[in-house]
């Protein structure tokens, strides 16, 4: 990651700071630090701090995609194999709070002729459910369950952390140790002494969200292997700007 670095001497004192001087001439007695110290000089860092958490939460989409000659056909069997599929999650221990409808699809099938008109052939009807699993160790063998139930459609998973503020708090704290370590090294090499810190702006976080999922085909009915997923680690960061005052 590219380090913005600034060392500059102050150039004038607050009072000749237009914004300072608005405040000196308000009617209400006000004492504002001006963003660049009357005295001494100051250095900008910016630091990446990191921790790393397993992932505890994954994220999961498994359906049921239907055809029928009809409309009315092809939903009927998808909310039949729907039904099946949804008890086997909670059957599973998937508590509701966990089980969102994704997706819900009606499109009729053309066949396409040459210089004759789309002719509707009949319907595909798709219910998509979004699982949360909390137990990655077990999810492997729910998606089977699913898969025996009629699901023909997963996606994912979606790997994240569910709670990350501890782990955020970690990378926050590394970033300002990287960010006093690189600016006692600056100061040191001008001849000088880190004084105290001015200012620090967080620009942003990665809380170990999800990344673009791996995607896993539809299985077989009548697999014989076992799905597992194996849950890695995620890195966890926090981006700051650190202002420094030298003397």
């Amino acid at each position: 990651m590219m380090n913005k670095i600034l060392l500059a001497a102050a150039l004038a004192p607050a009072a000749l700071i237009p914004g300072a001087a608005w405040a000196q001439s308000a009617s209400a007695p006000t004492t504002v630090e001006p963003l660049v110290p009357a005295a001494g000089a100051v250095l900008d860092v910016s630091a990446e701090g990191r921790t790393s958490r397993v992932p505890d939460l994954a994220t999961i989409r498994a359906g049921v995609v239907s055809q029928g000659a009809t409309a009315a056909a092809a939903l009927s069997d998808n909310a039949q194999r729907m039904a099946r599929v949804l008890a086997a999650v909670k059957r599973a221990g998937v508590a509701d709070r966990d089980i969102q409808t994704a997706t819900v699809q009606l499109q009729p099938q053309y066949r396409y002729g040459e210089n004759v008109p789309p002719t509707i052939t009949g319907y595909q009807a798709t219910n998509t459910l979004s699982i949360r699993f909390r137990d990655i160790a077990k999810s492997g063998s729910v998606l089977d369950a699913l898969v025996a139930q009629g699901a023909n459609q997963i996606d994912g998973p979606n790997l994240s952390i569910d709670n990350p503020d501890a782990a955020l708090n970690e990378a926050r704290t590394d970033a300002i140790q990287k960010a006093r370590a690189r600016a006692e090294l600056y100061a040191k090499a001008a001849g000088l002494r880190v004084a105290r810190i001015v200012s620090i702006t967080e620009n942003g976080q990665d809380a170990g969200g999800p990344e673009r999922p791996m995607m896993m085909q539809a299985m077989a009915r009548d697999a014989v292997a076992k799905t597992s997923i194996a849950p890695g680690e995620r890195d966890v960061t926090v981006n700051v700007s650190v202002r420094f005052l030298l003397n």
